[in-house]
């Protein structure tokens, strides 16, 4: 797969994560759904849940709390109304 995948995470009180990434995986109103680079452009509502973000072989998860989840052709943005990032085990 070729090229990177343009992804901010963003809470009311900051910019939770943002950087070039492989994948996203986030919980959707109408279920999960995952972004790769040049994913179609679409909108939809979140559901608490968690975001799954893998960068080559590293992954990291945040837990959002609603919110919405723009894919435009300059990558995903997720506006959530809450979100915090869950501690490695």
């Amino acid at each position: 797969m070729a090229g990177k995948l343009n992804f901010s995470l963003v809470s009311p009180e900051r910019e939770v994560f943002s950087g070039l990434v492989d994948q996203v995986d986030a919980p959707g109103v109408e279920g999960d759904f995952g972004v790769l680079p040049a994913h179609a452009p679409f909108m939809t509502a979140l559901r608490e849940g968690p975001v799954t973000v893998f960068t080559g072989n590293a992954k990291r998860t945040f837990t959002v709390r609603g919110g919405f989840a723009d894919v435009t052709p300059d990558g995903l943005t997720i506006l959530a109304e809450a979100a915090t990032e869950v501690a490695a085990a």
